[in-house]
């Protein structure tokens, strides 16, 4: 079993999510003080970090066009006909993942109000969307330099690792969780180095927006991380459940899971992504008697539904709950134009200069945390809280479910 190395720094050095969770879990106690302090005193660890590579945003003069990728690259990715048992294993990933993406819970269905400007000024700091308590959430605003590199190397591991084994020889779901982690890596990489960002959008890596910027390298192909969910992913999967493997960056796309994939959970992420994404208004929603959908699936819709209104209704429903299922059943067509493209992070993507102390069970802590990221958690809170009155305390998931036409494929997402 081939295990890759994230640097102990990002598991190990002090880090404010734990407390995260007791602020924001219901019925713990828990609150955040309304001190205000105009110049912050904060631990080194929670410094906020300074951009550690040139990043070119928008704006800058675009880079000439990429050409596309030959058949004969491509064909290089092209699953193995007959798999081996090779195992990686992604345990350091999976640890710094439970460190670092706060959960905002299933969707209520209900758009989160405008908040009020921070106190003391009237600028808006921190999150506006009406998406906001959805989704998860990276903690980009306390990573420093050192937690910041480390994410580099654990991309640069992933990237070697194709160097050991044979990715295309290895099983379905063990190709699968290989790209999924190696493009969700990558992004939060590259995103954590250009922070404070709005949208990830914005980004430039030599002049070429992210999602196309061809800065992996797996057996001496450069990819983009588009590449790698169109050009490999979407070409060699059928399953559209796919889609929401793969973390955008933005509240609008879907979830990153607070796991790594592997081959024994990619079929029970895939499912709770499916679900957690579809069931929230950032997925679907109506606009008097028509279905409105995320921009996401006419991103997909060449690969996997080209019957775009049939095929789509009949992938929603798949993971549709009952308000949704409703919803499906009294619109028509399907629009994907549903989006939102800020950043997917607790703080909005800026810098923000007042701070409120943190206390929990009435007793302070050494630390601080900006006006909107408290905010942020007692609206998280609350909405915790309303989830648990209407009794949603659990969710069930489905993995590995049998596919149409793929008798022989029972344990694997095809």
């Amino acid at each position: 079993m081939l295990a890759t190395s994230l640097a102990r720094s990002v598991l190990l050095k002090p880090c404010p999510i734990n407390l995260f969770r007791t602020l924001s879990s219901p019925g713990r106690g828990a609150s955040i003080s309304g001190n205000l302090a105009t110049m912050p005193s904060l631990p080194r660890a929670f410094l906020l970090p300074a951009i550690l590579a040139p990043v070119t945003l928008a704006g800058a003069a675009p880079a000439a066009a990429q050409p596309p990728l030959g058949e004969a690259e491509l064909a290089t990715f092209a699953p193995s006909k007959t798999p081996n048992n090779d195992k990686i294993d992604y345990s350091i990933w999976d640890e710094a993942m439970k460190n670092i993406v706060v959960s905002m819970g299933p969707s209520l269905r209900e758009g989160a109000p405008r908040p009020d400007p921070s106190l003391g000024t009237r600028r808006q700091y921190g999150h506006v969307s009406r998406y906001r308590l959805e989704g998860t959430r990276v903690m980009f605003s306390f990573f420093d330099p050192e937690v910041i590199a480390s994410f580099g190397e654990y991309r640069k591991d992933l990237e070697n690792t194709a160097n050991i084994v044979d990715i295309q020889s290895l099983a379905r779901n063990e190709q699968l969780a290989y790209w999924i982690n190696l493009h969700n890596v990558a992004l939060v990489e590259q995103i954590a180095k250009a922070w404070p960002v709005r949208q990830p959008r914005e980004i430039r890596i030599d002049g070429v927006p992210l999602d196309e910027a061809r800065f992996i390298t797996v057996e001496g192909i450069k990819l983009s991380p588009r590449d790698i969910r169109e050009k490999i992913v979407y070409r060699h999967w059928k399953d559209p459940a796919v889609i929401y493997g793969f973390w955008r960056g933005e509240i609008g796309g879907p979830s990153l899971q607070r796991e790594a994939f592997n081959a024994d959970n990619v079929g029970r992420l895939l499912t709770r992504g499916a679900v957690d994404f579809i069931n929230s208004l950032r997925g679907t929603q109506e606009l008097g008697d028509r279905l409105q959908v995320s921009e996401l699936y006419k991103e997909a819709a060449p690969y996997y539904f080209p019957n775009f209104e049939a095929d789509l209704r009949a992938h929603l429903a798949r993971y549709a709950d009952a308000p949704t299922a409703a919803l499906l059943a009294k619109t028509t067509g399907a629009e994907p134009v549903l989006a939102e493209h800020d950043i997917a992070d607790l703080a909005g993507g800026v810098r923000e200069p007042t701070y409120q102390n943190v206390t929990s069970n009435g007793q302070p802590v050494s630390f601080r945390i900006p006006q909107s990221i408290a905010a942020l958690l007692k609206e998280r809170e609350a909405k915790f809280q309303e989830l648990i009155r209407q009794g949603r305390t659990g969710t069930v998931t489905f993995s590995n479910i049998d596919l149409p036409g793929d008798p022989d494929s029972k344990d694997e997402v095809e």
